[in-house]
């Protein structure tokens, strides 16, 4: 469940989809974008995790196959993703409280709430692994379950759907596999746990594809569940399912759905937090970050890179993320092609390393395994090469957060007082 939240987080975040492409093609691309997008991504997580299950995850694989300048690339893309995709989470809690009380989005609350949670985030996190993952639990059911609700009501007779109709632009098939792909990104955040994960090479190939089917399930059923409701394009955009569930359950529903929305991106967030600060603490091991992030708690839970993370995701929350999607994309989907690099890199390097789990197909199964989710990013790099950020290009703005890991890497490489070890 922790895995799920880390990668989709339940329904929330599609109506987009819908509002640009409709029905057909937004059903169509929830039940395709997996197959060519996160389930490559899952077969490989499943190797590669069985093969080298070690704190640090993706960061590790790539160091492994590709050396420390690429490692530490690895990790410098994958911390800048979340700079950005994080502070989505507590903006997206903030809408949700100010639907059910409107002084949350006004004035400095928005901030101070956001603040808020991410600091229970930060505080659940140092109770350790175990913990987030049972708050993970209960958190996917909680979230889930007005779903149910509102998929059984489509079941029965209603009164025709009232809704709120919303401005509907021509069809942009491009711009629903964006948002598609973004709903489905992350498979890869739980690998940075593997050191603290009970027989990992047993765990990992199973728990990718029960992630990636009940994200999908997720996310289709509703939606067809509402088209043959009756329900018209027009009724979708950003928030609208909480609309829908009041046109078909009153106002109770409309509420727990509110809720369930809160309790989506807390969730995502807390579960993102164990993810994302695994790898400050892998780097600062090897000496690229200062040795103070590597220090835990006696039960092993890296207290410092968790705080540090915390303190940098609250100095983001004032940043505007109306065009970074993009921005995330790009930086996660480099980050992507490294960790496909080093599948097959390792495969060729070192032929006798022991995995549990194989991605099926030899050599030209793990060649292969990287092409759809390849093309996919190109296709929304070429899509999204006018987004603009303050007057600059997404894309532009991409390539100097790259360009700054390569002068970070040389800085770091200088600063470190031992030689680092290829683990």
């Amino acid at each position: 469940m922790a895995t799920y939240l880390m990668s989709s987080g339940g329904p929330y975040g599609i109506e987009e989809l819908i509002q640009r492409t409709g029905y057909r093609t937004g059903v169509l691309l929830l039940i395709l974008v997996p197959i060519f997008w996160s389930l490559p991504v899952g077969l490989m997580v499943g190797e590669l995790s069985s093969a080298i299950p070690a704190e640090g995850g993706f960061y590790i694989w790539v160091r492994r196959a590709l050396g420390p300048f690429w490692g530490f690339q690895e990790a410098w893309f994958s911390l800048f993703a979340s700079i950005f995709d994080m502070a989505v989470y507590p903006t997206l809690f903030v809408l949700s409280l100010g639907r059910l009380w409107p002084p949350a989005s006004q004035g400095h609350n928005a901030f101070f709430i956001g603040a808020a949670m991410v600091l229970v985030c930060v505080l659940w996190n140092l109770l350790g692994a175990r913990a987030v993952g049972e708050g993970a639990l209960v958190a996917g059911c909680l979230l889930l379950s007005p779903f149910a609700i509102l998929i059984a009501l489509t079941l029965f007779p209603h009164p025709p759907a009232a809704f709120k109709p919303h401005p509907v632009e021509p069809p942009d098939i491009l711009a629903g596999l964006l948002v598609a792909m973004w709903n489905y990104m992350g498979w890869d955040n739980a690998s940075t746990i593997a050191g603290e994960v009970e027989r990992p090479s047993r765990t990992y190939p199973r728990v990718m594809g029960l992630a990636i089917g009940l994200a999908i399930c997720a996310y289709v059923v509703p939606v067809v569940a509402v088209w043959f409701a009756g329900f018209p394009r027009t009724a979708w955009a950003t928030g609208s399912w909480v609309e829908i569930a009041a046109s078909l359950g009153g106002s109770g529903l409309a509420v727990a759905l509110l809720l369930a929305t809160m309790v989506s991106t807390l969730g995502s967030f807390n579960s993102l937090t164990l993810s994302y600060s695994r790898i400050p603490v892998a780097m600062a091991e090897d000496g690229y970050l200062p040795k103070f992030l590597a220090r835990r708690l006696p039960d092993g839970t890296p207290w410092a890179s968790i705080i540090v993370c915390g303190l940098a995701w609250t100095a983001a929350l004032g940043l505007s993320f109306d065009r970074l999607l993009m921005l995330v994309i790009l930086l996660y989907g480099a980050s992507l092609v490294l960790e496909f690099v080093a599948l097959v890199v390792l495969r060729i390097q070192e032929p006798q390393l022991h995995r549990p789990f194989r991605v099926p197909g030899g050599m030209p199964g793990a060649v292969l395994v990287g092409v759809g989710p390849t093309v996919l990013l190109v296709a929304a790099g070429i899509h999204s090469r006018s987004d603009q950020i303050s007057g600059v290009s997404a894309t532009a703005i991409g390539l100097g957060v790259m360009a700054t890991g390569i002068v970070a890497y040389f800085a770091a490489a200088r600063s470190t007082t031992k030689p680092t070890q290829v683990r």
